[in-house]
């Protein structure tokens, strides 16, 4: 357990090497990552904590003891328990905008960003209905004390699990049907709905200086466009867009989705990592050249 902000959080680390992070989504947990732990653990360290709310980790009752600020804290409370300066920080969803918070407001502690599936709720022309639906669903959760388990599993963007892999997809179920519903409603309050939109953020991401992979399934809708303006605004950040999926591509797709982060972690570790070229910059006149 690691001590952040009146909340414990449970994490666990396997492996050793270089330190990575895994920051999961709303509707995962710290067991969402156990193909990418037993992988990630034959070179490096892989550290997965549950997000407060999110047993083992504390469940606080109080809706004000959840929000953006307290999750980043969080994050950095486990990186403090095992005594590690900094980290790669790899996350999904949920995660993956702490993870880009991480970059911008404490550079010190990020040596690389991978940001999956990030950016629910950002897109401008949407944004008013997902914080109404995610307000509405933190209600609905409070009041039947449970998750609507099956609902949220056959949506647009996580059909694809259960078409895939039906028994990841029921694995998946069984994991989010013992989240409280106390933090998974304090959550969709304090931290979903209540978090800057990643467009009111475009000039601190701008100036990010970390390495950043953006991935993102070309069937998560809420999230495409969103992570195509991420590339264009961020000359630290490299794109790519895995066919054929959704949301929760750690689970979809463990073999491709590991090979991407490896070559990327392979890649800022052994120097071989370049931002993207000023005359690539968007704008830039595709016909002259230096």
């Amino acid at each position: 357990m690691a001590q952040s902000d009146g909340a414990r959080i449970h994490y666990d680390s396997f492996g050793e090497g270089e330190p990575v992070l895994f920051m999961h989504e709303f509707a995962g947990d710290h067991r969402s990552w156990l193909d990418q732990a037993r992988w990630f653990a034959r070179g490096r360290r892989a550290i997965c904590p549950a997000a407060r709310g999110y047993p083992p980790s504390d469940v606080p009752e109080a809706a004000e003891a959840y929000g953006q600020r307290l999750a980043n804290a969080d994050a950095l409370a486990v990186l403090d328990a095992l005594e590690l300066e900094r980290a790669h920080v790899v996350g999904l969803s949920m995660g993956a905008y702490t993870a880009l918070q991480l970059a911008i407001y404490h550079p010190a502690r990020v040596r690389s960003v991978v940001a999956a599936a990030g950016g629910s709720g950002a897109y401008k022309p949407t944004r008013d209905a997902f914080i109404a639906q995610t307000l509405a669903m933190a209600d609905a959760i409070a009041t039947a004390g449970k998750l609507p388990v099956e609902e949220m599993g056959t949506t647009a963007t996580r059909i694809q699990l259960l078409r895939k892999d039906p028994l990841g997809w029921a694995q998946f179920c069984a994991n989010l049907s013992e989240h409280p519903a106390t933090g998974a409603a304090n959550t969709l309050r304090g931290v979903q709905a209540a978090r800057p939109s990643l467009y009111d953020l475009e000039r601190e991401l701008a100036q990010v200086d970390a390495p950043v992979l953006l991935l993102v399934g070309d069937e998560d809708e809420p999230c495409l466009d969103v992570n195509l303006w991420l590339k264009r605004i961020m000359p630290t950040a490299r794109l790519q867009v895995m066919p054929g999926a959704g949301h929760a591509l750690n689970l979809e797709e463990p073999a491709a989705f590991n090979a991407a982060v490896a070559t990327f972690l392979d890649l800022v570790e052994t120097g071989r990592w370049r931002p993207r070229d000023p005359i690539a910059q968007p704008g830039a006149d595709m016909y002259r050249g230096r």
